[in-house]
């Protein structure tokens, strides 16, 4: 039996609206050239998001292009306002990469300043209480975002996986003295979060509580 989730991941660039957009647009082609080239499945978006009405077009485009999972990439500063709206309202794991500058010889049109971005971001993101998947060092060119992205699918998949964990079990009927205390320091969680039917010599339970996933 094959049980593996299969992971649609895609990728969509934000753009600052006083930063040149074709910059994000540049950058992001050239991560999807070196995908192709290290043979790593990713769907292009082809909306970039400078505003909260093109966060609804990208959210739109990703149920039509069926993503389950997403990488947004600041491939200049970015708006954190639509940037995190669209980690807020994506169903499924996200991760917040964004573009080094290539080189320091053009830094008037292509400069991009990502990295302030990302730190803009990152505070926009406590703000919302969001729980996106950053890499340890998440600025890179082409070639390194293209290998956190590789990185990234395997942690999609498992956070996807636990999203609607159920967890059953049955068989003698425990002590409940015992029993709660050992599976709160599984997972915390108040005994309403379980549901138990109890006959004369059974009990069988159900967690229902989705998971907190905290992956660094």
């Amino acid at each position: 039996m094959n049980n593996i989730l299969k992971i649609n991941l895609g990728i969509v660039a934000v753009s600052r609206d006083c930063f040149p957009v074709e910059l994000s647009k540049k950058r992001k082609a050239k991560i999807l050239k070196e995908c192709q080239t290290k043979k790593i499945p990713l769907t292009d978006i082809e909306i970039i998001v400078e505003n909260e009405k093109d966060t609804l077009k990208a959210l739109e485009e990703i149920r039509k292009k069926n993503v389950n999972a997403l990488v947004i990439y600041l491939g200049n500063f970015g708006p954190e306002g639509p940037t995190t709206l669209l980690a807020q309202k994506f169903d499924g794991p996200v991760m917040l990469v964004a573009a080094a500058e290539e080189s320091g010889k053009d830094l008037i049109q292509g400069r991009g300043d990502a990295f302030c971005g990302m730190l803009n971001a990152s505070y926009n993101i406590g703000l919302r209480g969001l729980n996106p998947h950053i890499p340890e060092y998440p600025v890179g060119v082409a070639g390194a975002v293209a290998d956190m992205i590789a990185e990234f699918i395997p942690v999609a998949r498992v956070i996807s996986g636990l999203k609607k964990l159920k967890i059953f079990a049955f068989g003698p009927r425990p002590r409940l003295r015992t029993f709660m205390p050992a599976m709160r320091r599984l997972n915390p969680c108040s005994t309403s979060e379980w549901k138990s039917w109890k006959t004369a010599n059974w009990t069988f339970m159900i967690f229902t509580s989705k998971p907190k996933i905290h992956l660094r």
